[in-house]
């Protein structure tokens, strides 16, 4: 086993054995809590050994580190996950490369990828990312608006709406932080009860995954945790 699988099986291993402790005493089934490894930043060498550890899907950020990276890893079967803020712009190569977007936000957005991935000949599942926080840093979709915003994407045949992705504030409040992910949940019940399927939260990320799977996350994006200290800061 290379030096960085081994590294990276220490790692992968101890963090499901905390979102599963967390799971238990959440009082909820460890399988029904999904973990994404964040690469963003991250080579594709290191990459590689993750697969290499059977894992297959990645959240990124940036689009332009997914094309980067996708060369070296054509081999690999990667799913890849957009988790970052998405201009429009890049529409073209999100249709060719990704998997997944939890980041979708707008219907100018949603008419993007709708256009380029018909193009394609490929549909997607997406998240509906939600501003649960105060803060002007983050990016999502004010929560009152939801309701209309699921309607208007039942227009798009290539986006497959599977649920909703948030963002909690930074806070060393965990009252504060857990509020973010209460509400996520809360939305996602109100919007059921009007007609909408959305099985997914996608929330928690390695410092407050605890907290997300309390409040009914059903998949955590971890990146430090798995993969150590970032090289540079992700923009």
């Amino acid at each position: 086993m290379s030096t960085d699988t081994a590294y990276l099986a220490g790692h992968w291993a101890q963090v499901r054995q905390r979102v599963d402790e967390a799971c238990r005493q959440a009082g909820r089934d460890p399988a029904a809590v999904g973990i994404l490894p964040v690469s963003k930043t991250f080579g594709a060498e290191l990459i590689r050994a993750a697969v290499g550890l059977g894992l297959h899907r990645f959240g990124e950020n940036k689009v332009q580190e997914i094309r980067d990276k996708s060369p070296a890893l054509a081999d690999c079967a990667i799913e890849w996950v957009m988790i970052g803020h998405l201009q429009t712009n890049k529409a073209r190569d999100v249709a060719r490369l990704v998997s997944e977007v939890q980041s979708l936000d707008r219907l100018e957005l949603a008419e993007a990828l709708e256009r380029r991935l018909q193009l394609e000949g490929r549909a997607i599942d997406v998240l509906v990312q939600v501003k649960t926080s105060p803060e002007p840093s983050k990016y999502g979709l004010p929560p009152e608006q939801l309701p209309d915003f699921l309607a208007g994407l039942r227009a798009y045949n290539t986006l497959r709406v599977r649920g909703l992705m948030t963002l909690a504030t930074q806070s060393s409040d965990p009252v504060e932080v857990r509020g973010c992910f209460r509400l996520l949940r809360q939305l996602r019940d109100q919007v059921q009860s009007q007609g909408h399927d959305l099985p997914r939260l996608s929330m928690g990320m390695s410092g407050d995954f605890p907290l997300a799977i309390a409040e009914g996350a059903t998949e955590v994006r971890i990146g430090t945790a798995i993969f150590g200290q970032r090289a540079y800061p992700a923009a």
